[in-house]
């Protein structure tokens, strides 16, 4: 059977999306493989079909639960039953059950930390799988230096002489963040499929502004008068309460969103969004991967991105249905200062691997480090990782690196403020490729109008606008009573 019978039979379309044909091929051949599409290119099919093709378990990591939990949801909506996600959502028993019955799954997604589990290790094991997937493999060079060894330890895990295939799959990844990509998941001489990173119905718009509070009226007015559906993305948590606050009483339906709520409001929050009970969502970068919202018209940075990689995953979430959108960057003086302190407050010091050191001298855990508030969680996963990896002297200097690295990230952001030449173009070469086209009202530096892209938002009073979710919940389930 033709591939394109395949894709017919399983998923309904008639032809591939750019790219997808290449990788399943290489894929079906026996090949790792390293796929950078643009969100909304249909990067899951890349390994669903191989799925139905092998009839053997696909086993998929992924980074976020609300991400891998989309996924299986969707997935169990066109009808596939043999699907599971083992993460922090099942209990112990349901979790036991999972993972004694994993080898009648067809599709496994998990988490890099449930997959240095050593029950979970001896199951998979024991288990002939068809192909290996690292989802948003990316977060691998971003996330896995800074917050999240594990995924660092994935490549070692499933490192076996008979492993099936792996596939890499990302939106976006400079030539470095791809070198890390191969390194670390120990791939075989990988075939690499690269799509141009740039989004011509993304117009690149940035501001600039004297002062913070002058900003922040800025997006009052400017959000009040034009259409979403938008997300606005900032540094702080207390900033994602305090601007949907102020954009609530004028009249915009939104809601903040951030790592410290609690998961459950987070993925209410997510879904009202989804179907359109929000116009706007203030957040963190803890929001967006994995958010299917095909109309999202504008995405606005009120906060400098900590990096070119983030902003382009963040800008990427607007204009998935290809219809024209906006990304507005907006710098105030200072911004870039703020921006590297945030960067690097986390990261363990000298201090610390001296610590470190003196607990294990004193036969004592390291992890009490923790306990006795010497350092914070996320920062012992970074040092413990590399303490295990590199002599004291190495790791000081790692992390050193490591923060040089991060504030030169920012700088780079500043260049994009502070550039007078194209916008789209120093994008697209920052990921090592050159723009072909130019499009009509391409970026601030190029001449684009705002009104040519964005409508003028419509006033609706209407009971389905309603923002206090709380209220909403007890309405409904005054309904059912």
């Amino acid at each position: 059977m033709k591939l394109e019978d395949i894709l017919n039979k399983y998923f309904g379309y008639s032809a591939f999306r750019p790219g997808q044909r290449e990788v399943i091929e290489k894929v079906l051949d026996g090949k790792d493989v390293i796929a950078l599409l643009p969100t909304g290119m249909g990067k899951s099919l890349c390994y669903q079909l191989p799925g139905y093709i092998f009839d053997k378990p696909v086993l998929i990591v992924s980074p976020l639960l609300s991400l891998m939990q989309d996924q299986v949801d969707q997935m169990k909506q066109f009808k596939e039953k043999r699907v599971v996600a083992l993460n922090s959502f099942l209990n112990p028993m349901q979790k036991r059950a999972s993972i004694q019955n994993l080898h009648d799954y067809r599709f496994i997604f998990i988490s890099p930390e449930m997959l240095l589990q050593e029950q979970v290790q001896q199951k998979l094991n024991s288990m002939e799988l068809s192909l290996i997937v690292v989802d948003e493999a990316h977060c691998i060079s971003q996330w896995g230096f800074d917050f999240r060894p594990d995924y660092l330890r994935i490549g070692q895990v499933l490192g076996k002489p008979n492993r099936p295939p792996i596939m890499a799959l990302s939106a976006t990844a400079t030539q470095k963040v791809l070198g890390d990509i191969e390194a670390y998941l120990n791939m075989d001489s990988p075939y690499k499929f690269i799509h141009s990173v740039d989004r011509p119905n993304i117009h690149l718009g940035k501001m600039l502004f004297q002062g913070r509070e002058e900003k922040i009226e800025w997006i009052l007015d400017h959000v009040t008068k034009t259409a979403g559906p938008g997300i606005i993305y900032t540094q702080s948590r207390l900033k994602t309460e305090s601007l949907s606050q102020r954009l609530l009483q004028s009249g915009v339906t939104t809601a903040a969103y951030h790592g410290g709520m609690d998961p459950l409001d987070r993925q209410f929050i997510q879904q009202q969004f989804i179907d359109g009970s929000l116009d706007w969502i203030v957040a963190t970068n803890a929001f967006g991967m994995g958010v299917h919202k095909q109309n999202v018209r504008q995405v606005i940075h009120e906060s400098l991105p900590s990096n070119m990689a983030n902003y382009m995953q963040e800008i990427g979430r607007a204009g998935r249905d290809g219809e024209d959108s906006l990304a507005i960057l907006l710098y105030a003086e200072g911004d870039e200062e703020l921006a590297k302190f945030v960067g690097i407050d986390d990261y363990p010091v000298d201090a610390h691997v001296d610590s470190y050191i003196s607990y294990r001298s004193r036969n004592e855990l390291p992890t009490s480090m923790i306990h006795n508030g010497e350092i914070s969680e996320t920062a012992f996963r970074v040092l413990d990782y590399w303490m295990n990896q590199l002599q004291p002297a190495d790791v000081k200097q790692r992390l050193s690196s490591m923060k040089y690295e991060k504030m030169r990230a920012v700088e780079e952001v500043m260049d994009l403020i502070e550039t007078n030449t194209c916008m789209r173009e120093q994008l697209v070469h920052y990921f090592g490729q050159t723009l072909e086209n130019r499009p009509e009202d391409c970026c601030q530096c190029c001449g684009l109008q705002y009104e040519n892209i964005i409508r003028v938002r419509e006033i609706i009073d209407a009971p389905s606008k309603e923002l206090n979710w709380k209220r909403r919940i007890e309405q409904l389930l005054i309904g059912f009573s």
